[in-house]
């Protein structure tokens, strides 16, 4: 049975689960509104091997959320996942940030659409059928009032994430549902980790980088008076 280390760190979520054949047996996070990877990321990896006595070369296969999401918080958790690796000759697998935020919903139709914020009115999403297949894919999009329309006039459509507060704001459609106060978590990385693990689709770990989506621009710091 294929034991799998996710790990999530493309918001301010630090979250870290193991998962045995797809199904996450122990989770922790914090769901904080600050950053705290670089401080809590190895403490609840050490936490959850210990707590559930398994040693760190039991593991078969480390998983990272590839975004994408905050450059900072993407950068800590795939290089701690390509040090894991590297460190115990294990493979790298990649998840879809977006994919395991839109599986936080169960529905039987519509579409889902996971989003998080990019600055601004500005939002990195994608579009998900009811069985979390890719139907839009994901994109760095500016929001205004007609954002979604042609998935809104078709049937519902179910809004997550922390894009979702900014969205309300300007999108009214009676077919749209808002999911208040969801940040992407490793308990959904779990199956789609599995998934490709039995399809042997790991990553290159000397190579492999984030999905930024964008690039990275730093601010320019305040003025101090």
């Amino acid at each position: 049975m294929a034991t799998i280390l996710n790990i999530e760190t493309a918001t301010t979520n630090c979250s870290v689960s193991l998962s045995k054949e797809g199904e996450t047996f122990a989770l922790q996070e914090d769901n904080s509104k600050q950053y705290s990877h670089a401080e809590r990321l190895h403490v609840y990896i050490g936490n959850l091997l210990k707590q559930n006595n398994i040693k760190p070369t039991d593991i078969d296969a480390i998983a990272v959320s590839k975004g994408p999401g905050s450059y900072t918080g993407l950068r800590i958790g795939v290089s701690t996942a390509k040090g894991l690796c590297f460190s115990l000759d294990k493979p790298l697998l990649s998840t879809s940030t977006l994919e395991a935020l839109a599986r936080q919903v169960k529905i039987e139709e519509g579409v889902i659409v996971p989003m998080l914020d990019a600055r601004r009115m500005e939002v990195y999403s994608a579009v998900f059928d009811a069985t979390f297949n890719a139907v839009r894919k994901i994109e760095a999009q500016i929001l205004d009032e007609n954002s979604f329309a042609t998935y809104l006039e078709k049937g519902k459509v179910y809004f997550i994430g922390n894009g979702v507060e900014k969205t309300k704001t300007l999108i009214t459609h009676k077919n749209a549902v808002f999911i208040d106060d969801k940040l992407p978590s490793a308990n959904e990385m779990s199956v789609i980790a599995f998934n490709k693990y039995k399809k042997s689709d790991i990553e290159n770990v000397a190579y492999f980088e984030p999905y930024y989506l964008k690039d990275f621009v730093a601010l320019k710091p305040k003025p101090k008076f």
